[in-house]
């Protein structure tokens, strides 16, 4: 009777300790899902650690998926057909569609930031949608969006200041009264913060979501999260694409508008 006791007794912590093992696995597969920023490898610069992280090797793959892009559409322009046709004819309908959209919204003055708007939609689209390729979107990345958001207020202020000049600037921070100065200037500061978090949470929680789906049904996740993808990655990816650069279309359209 006592022997028996005592090999209870001694399975108890056992059970406990397998147990807690396998809590302790399950936390860390559950904090190992994909959508957290990992460090690759590190280095020291002006004696400070820096690290090089997966938002780094993204951005480096989809700025090289835009280069080689840019080339091959460079020499299909060169080498255009009058009836277009192939590659020519997807590189005629991207800058069709784009040329429409900038100049729908900014008229006149769609030729000045054609370019750049063009480049900007391209860049946070194919960053979006990255996550179809088993990338980790950069745009899921704080770091990459604030300073889309950043040189848009920088747009902003500097066509301020180029059409409406100093005085119009000032006029425009103390409408409808004096009182209103603080105000209009949080408004104005706000603009990089709400445009890079709009596209920052939107793109970081279809990660998330997709992420928790294969740690935590990984089973069973098979197939049926292709619909998930096409909605987090490509619809969700295209809307919040169009949003960021309608936005910043419209803002700066405002700031070179002179009363």
């Amino acid at each position: 009777m006592g022997s028996a006791i005592a090999g209870f007794a001694g399975m108890v912590p056992l059970k406990v300790l397998a147990a807690s093992e396998a809590a302790a696995e399950e936390a860390s597969s559950s904090q190992d899902l994909g959508f957290m920023i990992k460090g690759i490898f590190s280095y020291e610069l002006f004696g400070q650690e820096v690290w090089i992280t997966t938002t780094h090797v993204c951005v480096l793959i989809v700025m090289l998926a835009l280069i080689i892009f840019a080339i091959f559409a460079n020499r299909a322009i060169k080498r255009a057909e009058e009836v277009p046709s192939g590659f020519q004819n997807v590189v005629e309908l991207i800058v069709e569609m784009l040329d429409k959209m900038i100049e729908g919204v900014m008229g006149k003055n769609a030729p000045k930031f054609l370019n750049y708007i063009s480049t900007l939609f391209i860049f946070i689209l194919i960053s979006n949608i990255s996550g179809l390729f088993g990338l980790r979107p950069p745009t899921a990345d704080y770091g990459v969006t604030f300073p889309l958001g950043v040189i848009t207020f920088c747009l902003i202020f500097f066509n301020k200041l180029k059409y409406q000049k100093v005085s119009g600037f000032i006029k425009g921070l103390m409408d409808p009264w004096p009182i209103w100065a603080p105000i209009n200037i949080i408004g104005d500061v706000a603009v990089p913060i709400s445009l890079s978090l709009r596209l920052f949470a939107n793109v970081l929680s279809g990660t998330i979501m997709m992420a928790l789906i294969y740690g935590l049904l990984s089973h069973i996740a098979i197939g049926w999260p292709a619909v998930l993808h096409v909605y987090f990655d490509l619809f969700s990816g295209a809307i919040q694409t169009y949003v960021f650069c309608m936005l910043t279309m419209t803002y700066v359209s405002d700031a070179m508008t002179v009363e």
